[in-house]
C-alpha cells in the first residue's frame, strides 16, 4: 500500500475540515446509527479548545473523533468517535483513539474518559483503555464508561497533510436517512 493510503489523522481547524468532520459525524450517529435525531452537534462544538479530529485515506475523509478538557485538574474526554463503512475493518479507528489521547497528553492531561458502544468494548481494551463503572444508558443506549492514563500514551506525532490534499467525503446517499423522511 502507497504512502497515498496511509491513515493519517489532523486536527479540523479550517472552516472545511470541520464541515468535513461533522458531516462524518451526522452520517453515522443521525443518519446511520440513528442515536442522536436531527444533529449531533452540541455545546462542545462551538468551544473553540475543543479539539475536531479527521482521519484520511488518500483523497477521502473516512472519520472522526472530539476530545475537550471536562476541569482544570488533567481531565479530557474523547467522544464521537466516527469511522465510515467501508474503512472500519482497517486501522483508522485506532489512528484516531491514539491521535486523541496523545493530543490530550501533550496538552497536559492526565486521564481521558469516553463512554464507549457496547460492540466496540473489546476495540477499547486492545489499545489499553479501562472500563470505569458498569454500563451506562448514554443517548439511551447501554455504553461503557472507559478511561485511559495519558502517561501512557504515545508521543504525539500530527500529520501533515499535503496542502494539494483535496480531501473529499465518499458519495453522499441518494436518498435522505428514514428518519429525515419520516419527520419532512
Amino acid at each position: 500500500m502507497g504512502s497515498s493510503q496511509r491513515i493519517v489523522c489532523w486536527r479540523a481547524v479550517t472552516p472545511a475540515a470541520k464541515s468535513w468532520h461533522l458531516s462524518i459525524r451526522h452520517r453515522i450517529f443521525v443518519e446511520e446509527q440513528r442515536v442522536i435525531p436531527f444533529t449531533d452537534v452540541d455545546d462542545w462544538d462551538s468551544d473553540p479548545d475543543t479539539v475536531h479530529v479527521l482521519a484520511g485515506r488518500g483523497s477521502a475523509a473516512v472519520g472522526t473523533v472530539r476530545l475537550y478538557r471536562t476541569d482544570t485538574c488533567g481531565r479530557w474526554k474523547g467522544d464521537r468517535l466516527a469511522v465510515l463503512p467501508g474503512h472500519r475493518a482497517g486501522i483508522a479507528g485506532m489512528r484516531l483513539v491514539r491521535f486523541a489521547v496523545s493530543t490530550a497528553a501533550a496538552a497536559g492531561g492526565d486521564v481521558m474518559d469516553a463512554f464507549v458502544q457496547l460492540q466496540n468494548v473489546n476495540f477499547f481494551e486492545r489499545l489499553g483503555w479501562e472500563h470505569n463503572g458498569p454500563p451506562a444508558d448514554y443517548f439511551g443506549l447501554p455504553h461503557q464508561p472507559m478511561t485511559f492514563e495519558l502517561s501512557r500514551a504515545d508521543s504525539l506525532a500530527e500529520s501533515e497533510i499535503p496542502d494539494d490534499a483535496c480531501l473529499r467525503l465518499p458519495a453522499a446517499r441518494t436518498a435522505p436517512s428514514a428518519l429525515l423522511a419520516a419527520v419532512s
